[in-house]
């Protein structure tokens, strides 16, 4: 393998935003097991007067996350996400404006790997969210695991990140007066595992208790397909059928989720690392499905209405993929 080296006079600017970038690799994938690992020594060491009044801390905040979080504009305005952004970069594009009298879901798809342009775009200030969006407040929902690691879970709500979980999400869309946004990335873990270049399977047809939710709370539906969160990094081949793709399957069922093995570039090379691809991301947001509010759904009301959103999603795809690189042929695969 031929190793391709980056130039050595790298840019101030070069630097801050790899550096941004790693620090939100370091975060989400080292920095829970950190937090957790410091936890386990502080009590093995007996810390008490450390780990006894941050446990009963936790025993009173507990709820908090499923509470609407605790978020930190401090936090969510540090400079580093201002680099990261400009990694890649990442842009949010609006085609229609939404009335902040309603509350709203945002089904994102493409999970990806690392999910980027959720991260980019609804849990930092450095997007042009608010400037397209003005009087809505973003909610990203993420698995319920890392809010229960110690410390970390603080550091993961300052930036306005919930569970995604039923009383989290109603508690969201439960806000009389509108204004407040679910951000759902609908495929889940499952959908990391379709995470290649160039590929557009959705984990989409069985999941429908966002559509539940949305009838629920009289919520309505918005279509966000990030363009490019594919394209970040490259997968070890995991055909359906593989043992791999069945281990990962496997660690699905069991703990709720799985781990794509995936590479991109390094730090001083381009050839083999952790480091993501600089590929733009076009995160495009939709056009509103409106939804009249029904307490107790039918099984039809749901199933005609996921109908609905899946054609409004691939109707946002069609109308949007030759503006961003994507060949007419290419079409989204509903699985």
């Amino acid at each position: 393998m031929k190793i391709q080296f980056a130039p050595l006079n790298i840019p101030l600017e070069r630097r801050l935003q790899t550096g941004a970038v790693l620090q939100w690799i370091f975060s989400f994938i080292m920095l829970a097991k950190l937090w957790f690992g410091i936890f386990v020594i502080l009590v093995y060491k007996n810390y008490w007067f450390i780990y006894i009044p941050y446990l009963t801390w936790l025993y009173f905040d507990w709820k908090t996350p499923e509470l609407g979080g605790r978020r930190s504009d401090w936090v969510r305005n540090w400079t580093i996400w201002k680099h990261f952004r400009n990694y890649f970069p990442i842009h949010l594009v609006k085609t229609v404006d939404l009335d902040p009298s309603h509350n709203y879901i945002f089904g994102f798809h493409p999970h990806g790997v690392l999910v980027a342009g959720a991260f980019g775009n609804f849990c930092t200030d450095h997007s042009d969210f608010k400037e397209l969006f003005p009087g809505f407040t973003t909610y990203l929902h993420t698995f319920h695991f890392w809010f229960g690691c110690p410390f970390f879970r603080e550091y993961f709500m300052s930036c306005g990140a919930v569970p995604v979980t039923k009383s989290s999400v109603s508690h969201v869309l439960s806000k009389e007066e509108g204004g407040n946004i679910s951000v759902i990335v609908l495929g889940g873990a499952e959908e990391s595992l379709y995470a290649y270049p160039g590929n557009f399977t959705l984990c989409i047809t069985q999941r429908k208790g966002f559509i539940k939710m949305a009838l629920t709370h009289g919520a309505y539906l918005v279509p966000v397909f990030s363009f490019g969160e594919n394209d970040l990094f490259y997968q070890v081949n995991n055909p359906e059928g593989s043992w791999l793709r069945s281990a990962q399957k496997k660690m699905l069922q069991i703990l709720g989720f799985t781990v794509p093995l995936f590479y991109g570039r390094g730090v001083f090379q381009y050839s083999f690392g952790l480091m993501p691809y600089r590929k733009p991301i076009h995160t495009v947001v939709g056009q509103p499905i409106p939804v009249q509010q029904t307490p107790h759904p039918t099984q039809e009301q749901i199933d005609q209405l996921h109908q609905t959103y899946l054609e409004e999603l691939r109707n946002l795809f069609e109308m949007n993929k030759s503006k961003y690189g994507i060949s007419e042929q290419e079409t989204l695969v509903f699985k």
